[in-house]
């Protein structure tokens, strides 16, 4: 256990946002020690060798596609700590039943030409935003900006954005090809396409990868984890693994509680120190749609029926627009899909020290209603067999998570939702909780800093770095 019985501050959870958090008190000079369920440190940022002996598979995070825009990140030495991100010549590609694909490359004028007649509209309404990626991070991957520090990229940013990706992709675009690879960007979100503000996610992570690229970290996504985990220790930051906390009465004494839980799990560790009001707003709290997970082991590449998605480190598989939307319809309605939208990660081919030589591990998922038991195996490996013929032949062995499993394996999955709750336009900046300062509950020395709070779910560290910043404002 710790040497300590008496701490500035306790963080709850080691996932990317509890480091952050940790991290940030303790620059700050304050004593932290961080609590962690389970042996290993990370949270959704975890590897492990879950299909042979030699191959190393991401648990849930792979493509660090806000590392690089995140202020939080980019004030850590990652080099120096001995992370070394990869990248792939595109961060990812959409094929088509034709054999071809578009393909999202750092250029955005790269990326028009294969767009084809949507090329100058890909260019006219994409290149400005680019340009805008540094001022619309610093506004939005937080709070809500009151007032933004940069109101007119955020005013040509917040116009399209607001609207469903699904009206937004049919404004812009005329051909499948754009339609489609806006659409299964703007999928990563989790909810239909015709809900506001998918949009808003889709050109966020587009501009992302226009910026400052997808990368993947060199030898499996723990690498990042462990990274900030010395770091934080080298400041004098302690961590305790294999010890889940069940309640906020079993921890030493601090001057502040930061969890890294979503609504539920601080109900039930902390739920007697609040008001009722507050506490029913966290019971309230609305939970996404699950995911399906599978891992593979092969003894050669994808074969892609397109060439150019052998370029990419991620391929949304779905074909056209309405398609894809059909999917996460099902999913948030109860309904397990027909055709899923699979998002497809290809490591190996970038970073073969994740396999034995010649072998390869791809990395896949779809979305499922919220806690489903429905075995989507086959109806995944279908939806790949149509884009890489062949695909099942070189599988060597697979690996399945379902959302149950996906939660066992981190308590903050609830139902298999790994966003920490649904990212709809209502708890965009209200998560989990309608506060002025989110992160803060009613009891001045509990503190929430998981992706249950803005900017919400992928790795960034944001949550915890706000949070964190919301105890020192209270000292």
């Amino acid at each position: 256990m710790t040497r300590r019985t008496r701490y500035d501050a306790i963080v709850v959870g080691s996932g990317p946002n509890g480091l952050a958090a940790a991290i940030t008190l303790a620059r700050a000079g304050r004593s932290v020690v961080v609590y962690e369920a389970n042996a290993t440190i990370g949270g959704g940022v975890r590897s492990d060798e879950l299909t042979l002996p030699g191959f190393i598979h991401d648990t849930c995070s792979t493509v660090q596609s806000f590392a690089l825009a995140s202020p939080f990140f980019k004030s850590i030495p990652l080099a120096d700590l001995g992370v070394e991100l990869v990248y792939a010549p595109a961060a990812f590609a959409h094929p088509l039943d034709d054999g071809t694909a578009a393909v999202l490359e750092r250029s955005v004028a790269a990326t028009s030409e294969t767009l084809e007649r949507d090329a100058a509209a890909y260019r006219r309404f994409m290149q400005p935003l680019v340009g805008d990626a540094d001022k619309l991070n610093a506004d939005l991957l937080g709070p809500l900006p009151l007032p933004p520090r940069h109101p007119i990229a955020l005013a040509r940013f917040g116009l399209p954005a607001l609207l469903p990706a699904r009206l937004l992709g049919e404004l812009l675009f005329r051909s499948d090809r754009a339609r489609g690879l806006f659409a299964g960007v703007a999928a990563h979100t989790m909810l239909p396409l015709e809900m506001p503000p998918t949009a808003a996610y889709a050109l966020m992570l587009m501009i992302s990868a226009h910026a400052t690229g997808w990368p993947i970290v060199k030898g499996g996504s723990q690498n990042l984890a462990n990274a900030l985990a010395r770091y934080f220790c080298s400041l004098g930051g302690e961590i305790v693994t294999s010890h889940r906390v069940e309640t906020i009465d079993e921890l030493p004494s601090a001057r502040a509680y930061v969890f890294d839980v979503t609504p539920r799990q601080l109900v039930k560790i902390a739920g007697d120190r609040f008001p009722s009001a507050y506490r029913r707003a966290l019971e309230k709290f609305r939970y996404g749609p699950g995911v399906f997970k599978m891992d593979f082991a092969l003894d050669g590449p994808v074969p892609w029926k397109a060439q150019d998605c052998a370029r990419a480190v991620t391929v949304h598989l779905g074909g056209t627009l309405p398609e894809i939307a059909q999917s996460e319809r099902d999913a948030w309605q109860g309904r397990p899909t027909e055709k899923p939208y699979v998002l497809l990660v290809q490591q190996t081919p970038f970073d073969p020290t994740r396999a034995p030589a010649g072998k390869h591990t791809v990395w896949a998922y779809c979305h499922v209603p919220h806690g489903s038991t429905f075995d989507m195996t086959e109806r995944i490996e279908t939806q790949i067999e149509r884009f890489a013929p062949g695909f099942r032949d070189r599988i060597l062995a697979r690996h399945v998570m379902t959302p149950a499993e996906m939660e066992q394996r981190n308590a903050n999955y609830i139902g298999g939702d790994i966003n920490g709750g649904a990212q709809t336009l209502w708890q965009l900046y209200t998560r989990p909780a309608a506060r002025i300062v989110p992160y803060s509950t009613p009891a001045k020395d509990i503190f929430i800093c998981s992706s249950s709070t803005p900017p919400g779910g992928g790795v960034h560290g944001m949550c915890g770095y706000h949070a964190a910043r919301a105890v020192l404002r209270r000292d």
